[in-house]
């Protein structure tokens, strides 16, 4: 394993992961009680007596300790989802490698994984079905279910894709391709959410944008999490002086003075925004810029608008 990466071998990195997930969740909807946002059905509304013949699933079993009567718990919203967590794992994803272990200025990639664990904290509360699709480097397809183990299934794969690195010598299948093949694979309707930074797109707009339009096609709803690392990536905040600049996909390398290039950057990477909203716009499809350093909260409320709005 590489010397530059957190330690993610153990158990308990994985749960320190996991209660972190849960933390960012609880403080969001202590502040979604306090917002113009109140009312997403991200609890319980109310009990009600437990009515012999029904299923014991939703039964409050501590409130039975305390009154020993049995109530259920009577949700806002009874309508089950299925959602499908995308996550580009190519070796761009990995930038900067070196807050690969840092939770509070994460990089791309730990970024993507931690949202991905507080969504799930979302779907259970709200008893939504959950698949985990990977791709770029690390490749899988999973079910989409809603049990606990399964979550913790889903968890213990992003953990294996922090522990993998960036290793330019890892191949996988194109975006363009995954989502091809995801749709002709994924039989029902669902909310696919896509967390990546685009740079494919970049590179190959037109097989993406059709991989896009399937997805649509077959009746799916698309979030993107364009996700980057805004002040370095978009608005290339660098200093004066040379660098030596490393593609984390070819290992190719650049020495350069960023006050070079930097106008030609801003005014390339502006158009490209521009084209993706308006590509965005007309297909329909809800993209979301994440920036790693404003934390998780954009991510939890565009999930939630966008699942309101479905329903």
């Amino acid at each position: 394993m590489k010397q530059d990466l957190l330690d993610f071998q153990s158990y308990r990195s994985l749960e320190f992961l996991e209660l972190y997930a849960r933390q960012v969740v609880e403080g969001f909807i202590t502040g979604l009680h306090k917002s113009p946002y109140h009312g997403f059905s991200v609890e319980f509304s109310e009990h009600r007596i437990y009515n012999p013949g029904e299923s014991t699933r939703n039964i409050d079993w501590k409130l039975y300790g305390r009154t020993d009567r049995l109530y259920t718990k009577r949700y806002e919203e009874e309508t089950n989802l299925r959602c499908r967590l995308v996550l580009d794992t190519s070796g761009s994803m990995f930038f900067p490698k070196e807050r690969i272990g840092n939770t509070e200025e994460p990089n791309k990639i730990l970024f993507s994984s931690v949202a991905s664990m507080a969504l799930m904290n979302l779907f259970r509360k709200q008893r939504d079905a959950v698949g985990l699709n990977l791709f770029g480097g690390s490749e899988l397809q999973t079910d989409a279910r809603s049990t606990r183990q399964h979550h913790k299934a889903i968890s213990l794969e992003l953990q294996k894709v922090l522990q993998s690195g960036s290793d330019e010598d890892q191949t996988g299948n194109s975006m363009s391709e995954s989502l091809h093949r995801m749709a002709e694979r994924i039989h029902k309707r669902s909310l696919i959410i896509l967390f990546s930074d685009l740079f494919e797109l970049q590179e190959n707009e037109e097989a993406v944008l059709e991989a896009f339009q399937h997805l649509k096609y077959n009746k799916h709803e698309l979030v993107i999490f364009w996700t980057t690392d805004h002040r370095q990536e978009l608005e290339f905040d660098y200093e004066g002086r040379p660098y030596r600049f490393v593609d984390m996909e070819s290992g190719d390398v650049l020495k350069l003075n960023p006050n070079e290039v930097r106008e030609k950057y801003l005014e390339a990477m502006r158009g490209f925004s521009e084209r993706l909203r308006l590509k965005c716009m007309q297909y329909q499809i809800d993209l979301v810029e994440a920036d790693v350093s404003k934390g998780y909260y954009p991510v939890l409320q565009a999930y939630l608008l966008k699942r309101k709005r479905m329903f």
